[in-house]
C-alpha cells in the first residue's frame, strides 16, 4: 500500500481522503476516542505531522515531504492491517481536556465517571473541600485518579490496580501531571492490599464485559488487556466483590461510584435489595451507579 500510494499523494487533503477510503474499505471499528473514519484519519495525520489537533482546515492543501508522506502511510497501514487502536499508535488518549500516555499494558481510557467529575459529583457531594481521602479502584492508566486530584483539591488519592504493568503506565501519567505527592499507586487485587484504609469517596471503572460480549469483541479491543475487560459470565464478577467489600472501606458518610457498562438489568436482578442511584451521563442513566455507605449494609 505504501509504495503504490506514496508517489501519488502530495497534500494533507490527499492523505486524508486516502486514509478515510482505506479505513472504510477495511471496515475498521471506532470506539476508542473517534466516532468515524474521517475523525480518526484527521487525528492520526495531524498527530503524526505534529500539527494542532483542532486546526485541520488551514493545512489541508499543504504539501508534505516524501518522508512525512511515508510516515503517515505507515501509521495508516498499521491501523488497517493490524487493527491497532489509534490511541496505542499515538500513545495518547483523552478524557475531556486531559490527555494521558497509554500503551497496550492498559485499557484505553473511556469512562462516564470522567464526565461526572467535571461537576465534582454534585449534588451528591455538596462540599468538595471536605473530601480528603479517595480511592480509585482498578485505576489502569491512572486517568481517573488524576481527574479526582483536580476535582477534589484537598484529597489524597490511592490508585489501586492488580496489574504492575498498568501501574507503571499510571506512574508515568502521575509524574507527567506532577501529582506524586497527592496520588499513591498500590498493587492490589481490588481491596486485598487496602486493609484498614477508609475513604470519603471510592470510584471504580472495573472490568465489566460479559463472556458473550468478550467472544464478539472487534479486533481493536483485543489489543487491550483481557483482565481489564472480562469479568465472568455475566460481567459482574468484579462488581460483586466491590459491593460486598466497599462498606468496610468507606467513612461514615462515604459514597461509592461504579461504572458497569450495559449491565444495569443484570446488576439489579443480582442485588434486588440495593437502592442503586443511577447517575445521568451523556449516554443516559444506565451506566454508573452511586451508593452511600449505609445503603451497602443490605448487600
Amino acid at each position: 500500500m505504501i509504495t503504490q500510494a506514496q508517489s501519488q499523494l502530495h497534500t494533507i487533503r490527499d492523505l486524508l481522503r486516502f486514509a478515510v477510503s482505506q479505513f472504510n474499505k477495511a471496515g475498521l471499528h471506532f470506539g476508542h476516542g473517534s466516532a468515524t473514519a474521517y475523525d480518526e484519519a484527521a487525528y492520526l495525520i495531524l498527530k503524526t505531522l505534529y500539527l494542532p489537533l483542532d486546526q485541520l482546515d488551514p493545512f489541508l492543501d499543504a504539501r508534505v515531504t516524501e518522508a512525512e508522506c511515508k510516515q503517515v502511510l505507515e501509521i495508516i497501514e498499521r491501523r488497517v492491517k493490524d487493527r491497532i487502536p489509534a490511541a496505542y499508535l499515538m500513545h495518547e488518549a483523552w478524557l475531556g481536556e486531559f490527555s494521558f500516555y497509554v500503551d497496550e499494558r492498559v485499557i484505553i481510557p473511556r469512562s462516564f465517571i470522567a464526565e461526572l467529575l467535571q461537576t465534582q459529583l454534585s449534588p451528591w457531594i455538596m462540599d468538595p473541600d471536605r473530601i480528603t481521602t479517595v480511592l480509585d479502584l482498578c485505576t489502569g492508566s491512572g486517568c481517573l485518579a488524576i481527574l479526582l486530584a483536580h476535582a477534589f483539591e484537598n484529597a489524597y488519592i490511592d490508585a489501586a490496580d492488580i496489574s504492575p504493568q498498568a501501574l507503571a503506565v499510571a506512574h508515568k501519567n502521575v509524574q507527567d501531571y506532577g501529582l506524586q505527592e497527592r496520588i499513591g499507586l498500590i498493587e492490589s487485587d481490588l481491596f486485598s492490599a487496602l486493609q484498614g484504609k477508609r475513604y470519603d469517596l471510592i470510584i471504580s471503572n472495573p472490568p465489566y464485559v460479559n463472556a458473550e460480549s468478550m467472544a464478539q469483541l472487534p479486533q481493536e479491543y483485543r489489543h487491550e488487556p483481557d483482565n481489564a475487560l472480562a469479568s465472568g459470565e455475566d460481567g459482574l464478577d468484579a462488581t460483586r466483590q466491590i459491593l460486598r467489600q466497599a462498606a468496610r472501606h468507606l467513612t461514615d458518610d462515604g459514597i461509592l461510584v461504579v461504572e458497569i457498562g450495559h449491565n444495569r438489568d443484570a446488576l439489579e436482578q443480582a442485588f434486588p435489595r440495593l437502592p442503586f442511584t443511577w447517575l445521568e451521563t451523556s449516554a443516559g442513566d444506565g451506566f454508573v451507579f452511586l451508593l452511600q455507605k449505609d445503603q451497602l449494609q443490605n448487600c
